[in-house]
């Protein structure tokens, strides 16, 4: 068997993990795994490179860990370092997230360490797949230049499966600004973008969700004293995460649903919403309630929404709480098996969706708060255009015009977007028929020796892919893959 991974982000680490568990557990076959990865950050992807310290990790430890159904991974792994990244409000660490790169490194050459002893092969090739074809029982992967000690120049190499492990897309380009002196249309790493921003400067950025608040949190810390306006057609902020609580979901879960399923034949929204008024219910709480909080994401003012949910950060109500977990661990499951009717009404609702399924850390929430209250952060709402004036920008909106020197793009990729650099991958696959574009976006891979893990999968719902989906899909890519190996005696 001879695995073939292209990426290798925090999926791909997932997947290694996964395979060495399984491996080790059920005494599946081996062979060799090749991992392909141009960017030198290799292990981290495009979020967990080396960046400022104000750039955090924006969950809790328990829903961090990269190995499936072990909520103890990651945090065990911090250790007593935990301790000095505590955050006051939730009580739990939050490091920044250059430290939890280190922590997807270590998980990936401990994988890598443990499939060895298990017999696998293991190497990582610097190189760019841009296609994959068959070639009689097996597949073959071309990539552009490779760039290490042991080869130069494009090759093949032959596989017996494909995983792809490519990641999400770039920020799009909403108003057509790149190439702008003064925008920045990917912020990431921090360290490097805002490093030219001059501490009075007038700072656009464009988005309200987490990339956006990590954004101003960065510029705070860097103590910069000009201007900042959040611009977006909604407006509306992410909730707050609040402390987390030793309560885990009793009626919103998997084998819930899948009774709902077995039983039914198909499981509707309607099944959902009365399984978190089932689960609210028992805690004493009212749905109703909560459903009409909920569904003023879109219309409170953000401001004052804010306020309150700073301080409801300790409320001891499992609403919220509840909603932000499952979205993540049943979700993903629970929308496949949803009619399109159904999915076309939560839909509607995705910018409230998005709002509660990534919050933002309390820490981080205070600093918006401070900088609202101090005058220095604005909400823009309503944008309609921004163009570029004279070495700056104008930016017209529902409530008139203002100006900027700097644009900072914030807006964060769709699920199922397509990264520039694995366009001509996925035309290959396409064109050849190991896979299929689905119409909702993703890719539904109709070979069976092509897999896909992360956000690129097909079908998926309409928020990013969290670190607990990413494992649990490369868990079950690893069962699979598995299944498929043949006896360790017929390799040899």
């Amino acid at each position: 068997m001879d695995i073939a991974i292209i990426g290798g982000g925090a999926a791909a680490v997932g997947l290694l993990d996964a395979l060495a568990a399984t491996g080790g557990t059920h005494g599946g076959g081996t062979g060799t795994i090749t991992v392909f990865e141009p960017s030198p950050r290799l292990w981290r992807g495009r979020a967990y490179g080396p960046d400022l310290d104000s750039v955090l990790v924006n969950a809790p430890p328990v829903i961090m860990s990269i190995r499936d159904g072990d909520f103890d991974h990651y945090a065990a792994w911090l250790g007593e370092r935990g301790a000095d990244h505590t955050d006051e409000f939730l009580g739990r660490p939050l490091v920044p997230r250059a430290l939890y790169g280190e922590y997807l490194v270590h998980s990936a050459e401990k994988a890598v360490a443990a499939l060895g002893e298990q017999g696998w092969r293991v190497r990582v090739v610097t190189a760019r797949v841009t296609e994959v074809v068959r070639s009689g029982a097996g597949l073959v992967l071309r990539t552009d230049d490779v760039h290490d000690d042991a080869r130069q120049g494009a090759y093949e190499h032959a596989a017996t499966h494909v995983v792809l492990c490519v990641g999400g897309g770039a920020p799009p380009d909403l108003y057509a600004l790149t190439g702008c002196s003064g925008f920045t249309a990917d912020p990431y790493p921090l360290a490097d973008t805002l490093a030219s921003v001059p501490p009075g400067a007038d700072v656009a950025v464009i988005g309200s969700g987490l990339t956006a608040v990590d954004v101003v949190v960065s510029l705070a810390a860097r103590g910069h004293t000009g201007g900042i306006a959040l611009l977006s057609r909604s407006g509306v902020l992410p909730h707050v995460w609040q402390r987390p609580i030793a309560r885990p979901p009793q009626h919103v879960t998997v084998d819930r649903v899948a009774r709902l399923h077995r039983d039914g034949g198909n499981v509707a929204l309607d099944d959902l919403v009365g399984l978190l008024r089932t689960e609210l219910g028992d805690a004493g709480e009212d749905f109703d309630v909560f459903a009409t909080e909920l569904l003023a994401t879109v219309t409170d003012d953000p401001v004052e929404r804010l306020r309150r949910q700073l301080a409801a950060v300790a409320d001891p109500r499992i609403g919220r709480r509840v909603l932000q977990e499952t979205m993540h661990t049943v979700g993903p499951y629970a929308w496949r098996l949803l009619s399109e009717s159904d999915r076309a009404r939560l839909r509607r609702h995705l910018r409230t969706a998005v709002s509660v399924a990534s919050p933002m850390i309390p820490r981080n929430a205070t600093v918006l708060m401070r900088q609202l209250d101090s005058g220095r952060l604005t909400l823009v709402p309503g944008v309609r255009a921004i163009v570029p004036a004279k070495g700056s920008f104008r930016i017209r909106h529902d409530g008139g015009e203002r100006g900027a020197d700097f644009i900072v793009n914030a807006v964060n990729p769709p699920p199922q977007a397509v990264p520039e650099a694995a366009r001509c991958l996925l035309r290959s696959l396409t064109a050849t028929g190991l896979s299929a574009l689905h119409p909702a976006g993703g890719l539904t891979p109709l070979d069976p020796r092509v897999h896909v893990v992360g956000d690129l999968i097909a079908g998926g719902p309409a928020i990013t892919a969290s670190i607990p989906a990413l494992a649990a899909q490369a868990a079950r890519t690893a069962r699979a893959l598995l299944r498929t190996s043949p006896h360790p005696a017929s390799l040899r």
